[in-house]
């Protein structure tokens, strides 16, 4: 197996950790406060990558690599644990979490805007499903409905928003730092900058004060091993191994996902939602198959 094969797998080694985060982090969130919870969990997880990977010798990072992608990925990371911590209900987590999973599609569409990554009209209804798929979820039980999104995006506008801007957000990360990396890996960097931000947070707000107990502690510790260990990986996977192979495969996690949220946090879900969240599913695997069909003709080609 070379080098780029194994990146690959250890890309979708993340991909089966990353399924369990949304629930995770609402189940911290319950008891910890949503900044005070995110706080705690990227502090665990940046001991759990200092003990596991260590701390990189920055001075060789390209200058470019260190801001950007500082930037893009504690934006991110404040958006994903702030959306799903600011959420009202374990069944509007779970929904703020399945808008974040607009990203695999956004990721996508900014290799084809941006890395110019060749691909077919396939991205058109792949991109447009997503997107139904989304307001599918966000309908509530009537499905398709414009009324009810509203009204459900009306009741808490920053979970939606910050889950929304989190999809933009990584999508630009995974294009950008592919393209100026330069093979290095920053994780541990990042993941203490976003304590260290969530922290001052924390610290210039008047949000309550944290209730420990074993309940909390579990999840605490679940929530960091997963997130630490799953973006160490994934920061593999973009950085040495096939984007389009672990984008395609990233599209199955809003369905696994929502299933393992709804069984952590005893949240039932409507046939509505599972049929959006297919929809997101399905039209994210189109776009895939768009960019994956073009590469095969490429190479079909050039053999010939």
């Amino acid at each position: 197996m070379n080098n780029k094969r194994k990146a690959t797998l250890i890309g979708l080694i993340a991909i089966l950790l990353w399924s369990s985060i949304v629930g995770l982090i609402r189940g911290v969130s319950e008891s910890l406060g949503a900044t005070g919870g995110a706080a705690m969990m990227y502090t665990v997880a940046s001991v759990l990558l200092l003990l596991t990977i260590g701390f990189p010798k920055v001075s060789e990072f390209p200058r470019r690599y260190l801001f950007w992608g500082s930037l893009l990925f504690v934006s991110y990371e404040l958006c994903l644990a702030l959306s799903i911590g600011y959420a009202n209900s374990g069944r509007q987590a779970i929904e703020v979490g399945m808008v974040n999973y607009l990203w695999p599609a956004f990721t996508i569409l900014s290799a084809i805007l941006f890395n110019k990554q060749k691909s077919n009209l396939l991205i058109i209804p792949g991109f447009v499903i997503a997107v139904l798929g989304i307001c599918w979820v966000l309908g509530g039980d009537q499905g398709l409905d414009l009324a009810g999104m509203t009204a459900n995006v009306k009741d808490n506008p920053l979970s939606y928003g910050l889950a929304f801007s989190g999809a933009v957000i990584w999508a630009a990360y995974c294009t950008v730092t592919k393209r100026i990396a330069g093979g290095k890996n920053g994780i541990t960097l990042f993941f203490m900058l976003t304590a260290l931000t969530l922290w001052v947070k924390y610290l210039a707000t008047s949000e309550g004060g944290m209730e420990f107990s074993v309940h909390a502690v579990i999840y605490l510790v679940l929530a960091a091993s997963a997130m630490g260990f799953g973006y160490a990986a994934w920061n593999v996977g973009i950085l040495h191994g096939n984007v389009t192979i672990l984008a395609g495969a990233s599209y199955f996690i809003p369905v696994v996902s929502a299933a393992l949220a709804a069984t952590l946090l005893r949240t039932p879900l409507s046939t509505s939602f599972w049929q959006g969240a297919s929809m997101v599913c399905a039209g994210s695997i189109l776009c895939w198959l768009a960019t994956r069909e073009r590469q095969a003709k490429t190479a079909l080609s050039s053999e010939a």
